[in-house]
């Protein structure tokens, strides 16, 4: 099944500055070659729902493992089953209802 999510990942009390965390979590998705989007409050992505998960999943894992003892993980997903649509799509569709 094909979803569009947002994710947000906040490492806690690894002090005011998560750019270093977020910049793991960047590399996981890159790897893993998912199509998302950074944004300054978190990541747009889309793709296969559970390779979605698995990412999220393996961010938490690779946080972890360089010593972030908790993670607080915010994440929206959209689905729907009558098309497959796409991040710019849903974008493109308000700007142009926008000049209609």
């Amino acid at each position: 099944m094909n979803a569009i999510a947002e994710f947000s990942i906040i490492p806690i009390g690894v002090g005011v500055s998560i750019s270093k965390y977020v910049a793991i979590c960047e590399e996981v998705l890159r790897e893993r070659a998912i199509k998302h989007e950074l944004h300054a409050n978190g990541t747009n992505m889309e793709g296969d729902f559970m390779e979605l998960m698995y990412a999220i999943n393996e961010c938490h894992q690779r946080l972890h493992q360089i010593g972030v003892i908790r993670i607080s993980t915010i994440i929206k997903i959209g689905t729907r089953i009558d098309k497959t649509q796409t991040m710019e799509q849903k974008v493109d569709s308000v700007f142009q209802k926008m000049e209609e």
